[in-house]
């Protein structure tokens, strides 16, 4: 553990930010795994996609993901989706 103030502020920060991070990439995770279960059941509405794919444009923009990883996720699912119609 750091001594100095500032050196402890930092591993403060570090340690919310950590957990913040963690909590987001679980979420897009989650999402994810349910849309593709929801295709593969063939129960996939047109809810379920947008909602897959507002997490996963979020989580870009904070840079959670890259954009071509969401990007890619996204042609997936939808792709996956419109092959189980």
């Amino acid at each position: 553990m750091p001594n100095i103030k500032s050196a402890i502020k930092r591993v403060n920060v570090t340690d919310k930010k950590t957990a913040a991070n963690k909590m987001k990439k679980s979420e897009i995770r989650t999402t994810v795994k349910k849309a593709k279960a929801s295709v593969a059941a063939g129960e996939a509405t047109p809810e379920t996609l947008k909602n897959v794919q507002k997490t996963l444009d979020q989580a870009a923009a904070k840079g959670h993901i890259s954009k071509q990883a969401a990007a890619r996720k996204k042609s997936r699912i939808a792709k996956a989706a419109n092959a189980a119609k």
